[in-house]
C-alpha cells in the first residue's frame, strides 16, 4: 500500500518505516552470506576465495541496479509526493523499459569477457577457473537482479517498505535451501551457489514486477505514457549520477582486490568473510539511509523543508543504534563470525587476519551511519554534486591508502585506510547537510 510520508511524527514515521527495510536487508544479506559460508564449508577454501574473487567484478554490475534503483526511487518519491500519479507512472514504466535494455546489453558482454576480467583482477591460477564460473552464472541473472531492484525502489518511493519484506523473505529461504542442495548434496561447487542466486532472483523478479504493475493500476489516473523521452532525461540525470557513484565505490573495491589477490588464496578467503560481514553490516545501516532518502524526496516534493530537518535527528539515532549492535557483535564474537566461513582445516591465516580485520572496520560504523543518514538528505532532495564529492572523497581516500599502507601493514593497512576514508567523508557529508544548498532541489 502507497504511504504518504509527509504526514505524521517524523520519528514514528521513519522508524515504522525502516523496520521492514531492515529486515528485508537482513534477509538479503542472509542468502548472500549463505552463499559464501557454504562454499567454504562444503567446497572448500579454495571456492570461497574464488567467490571472493569475482564478488568486486560482480559489484560493479549490481552498482548499476543499485544505481538505477536510488535514482529512480528519488524521482519517483517527488512525484508522488507532488501527488502527480500520471507522471509518476510514466517514470516507474520508463524505468523498467530502459534498465531492461541495459542490464541485457551489459549481461552480453560480460558473459563473453569473463575470463579476460579475471585475468586482469589479478586471481590466483588455482582459483581462476571457478571464479570464472561463478560470474558468468551470477551475470547470466543480471536481468532479474535489475528489475527487481526497480520494483523494489517504486515501492519505497511509494512509502511501502513491506512488501519486498515478504519477497526477500521467500527468496532469502529458497536460496539458502537451493544452496545446501546444491552445493553440500549435488556437489556442485561455486556453480552451485551461483546457480541457486539465479533461479531465486528470477522468480523474486516476476513477483515483484507482477505485483508493482497491479498496485500501479490501482492507483486513479489519466492514462499515462508507456514511455517518455522527456520522462528518461530526468530519471538519467539523476540515476547516471548514482549509478556513477556506485560503479566508482565498485571500481575502487575491484583495484583493493587486485591488491588483496597479490597475497594468495588463503588472505583472498579471509578477506572474503571480511568483506560479507562488512557488507552484511553497512547494508544494514544503509537501511535508514534509503528510508531517509524517500522520506526527504516525499517531503521536499511537497515543500516541507522543516519536517526533513526533524526526520535527520531521529533517522541518525536510529541510524547508529544499528551501527551500535554490530560494532559490539563484531569486535566481541568476531573470530566465530570469521570461522563461519572456513572449514575446520583451512589455513590459521585465514582465520587470523579476517578477525583482525574486521574488529578494525567493525569499530567505526557509527561514523558509517552519521554519514549515510547526512547522503540521505542531499541525494533525496536532489543534490547530487554534494552526494557525489563525499562519496568519491571516501572512495579516493581508501584506494590511494590502500595502496600505501599495504607495504608497510599488509591487509591490516587496507582495514585502516577504510576507517580513515570512512571518517573524512563523514565530516564532508555532515557539513553538506548542515551548510550546504539542498533545498528546493526538486528534480521532476
Amino acid at each position: 500500500m502507497a504511504r504518504k510520508l509527509t504526514e505524521g511524527r517524523p520519528s514514528k514515521v521513519l522508524f515504522l518505516f525502516a523496520m521492514p527495510i531492515l529486515l528485508s536487508t537482513v534477509f538479503q544479506q542472509l542468502y548472500t552470506i549463505a552463499d559464501s559460508v557454504i562454499a567454504g564449508k562444503f567446497a572448500g577454501e579454495s571456492a570461497l576465495a574464488a567467490i571472493g574473487a569475482s564478488y568486486p567484478v560482480t559489484m560493479i554490475f549490481m552498482a548499476v541496479a543499485f544505481g538505477s534503483n536510488a535514482g529512480c526511487s528519488i524521482i519517483i518519491s517527488q512525484l508522488f509526493g507532488a501527488g502527480r500519479v500520471r507522471e509518476m507512472k510514466t517514470a516507474v514504466s520508463t524505468a523498467m523499459i530502459t534498465l531492461a535494455m541495459l542490464s541485457s546489453v551489459l549481461s552480453v558482454g560480460a558473459l563473453i569477457f569473463a575470463p579476460q576480467i579475471m585475468t586482469a583482477m589479478n586471481t590466483p591460477t588455482n582459483i581462476s577457473a571457478e571464479a570464472t564460473e561463478y560470474f558468468r552464472i551470477y551475470i547470466g541473472g543480471f536481468l532479474f537482479l535489475a528489475l527487481y531492484n526497480i520494483a523494489n525502489g517504486a515501492f519505497t518511493a511509494l512509502g511501502d517498505s513491506k512488501t519486498p519484506l515478504w519477497f526477500l523473505i521467500a527468496s532469502s529461504v529458497a536460496n539458502v535451501a537451493l544452496d545446501y542442495i546444491f552445493v553440500a548434496e549435488y556437489d556442485w561447487g561455486v556453480a552451485g551457489a551461483a546457480w541457486a542466486t539465479f533461479i531465486t532472483q528470477g522468480f523474486a523478479c516476476a513477483f515483484a514486477v507482477a505485483t508493482l504493475i497491479a498496485r500501479l493500476r490501482k492507483m486513479r489516473s489519466e492514462k499515462h505514457e508507456i514511455f517518455s523521452f522527456t520522462m528518461l532525461r530526468n530519471l538519467a540525470r539523476v540515476s547516471s549520477q548514482t549509478i556513477t557513484q556506485q560503479s566508482f565505490v565498485s571500481v575502487g573495491n575491484m583495484l583493493v582486490q587486485w591488491l588483496i589477490n597479490g597475497y594468495g588464496s588463503a588472505i583472498i578467503a579471509g578477506f572474503s568473510a571480511v568483506m560479507k560481514l562488512n557488507t552484511f553490516a553497512v547494508t544494514s545501516i544503509y537501511t535508514m539511509s534509503r528510508a531517509m532518502s524517500a522520506f526527504t524526496a516525499q517531503n521536499v516534493g511537497a515543500g516541507n523543508y522543516d519536517r526533513v530537518k526533524k526526520g535527520y535527528r531521529s533517522a541518525v539515532l536510529i541510524s547508529a543504534a544499528v551501527a551500535g549492535l554490530f560494532t559490539a557483535a563484531y569486535m566481541i564474537f568476531g573470530e566465530f563470525f570469521i570461522s563461519m566461513f572456513l572449514e575446520t582445516d583451512s589455513s590459521g591465516e585465514a582465520l587470523k587476519i579476517g578477525t583482525e580485520c574486521i574488529r578494525i572496520i567493525g569499530s567505526f560504523y557509527v561514523v558509517v551511519s552519521i554519514k549515510l543518514v547526512s547522503d540521505a538528505v542531499t541525494s533525496g532532495a536532489g543534490a547530487m554534486k554534494l552526494f557525489a564529492i563525499a562519496t568519491f572523497a571516501d572512495l579516493l581516500l581508501r584506494v590511494a591508502l590502500s595502496y600505501a599502507l599495504a607495504p608497510f601493514y599488509d591487509i591490516t593497512g587496507i582495514a585502516l585506510s577504510w576507517i580513515i576514508g570512512w571518517t573524512v567523508a563523514a565530516i564532508m557529508s555532515y557539513c553538506f547537510y548542515r551548510f550546504g544548498n539542498w533545498r528546493g532541489k526538486k528534480l521532476a
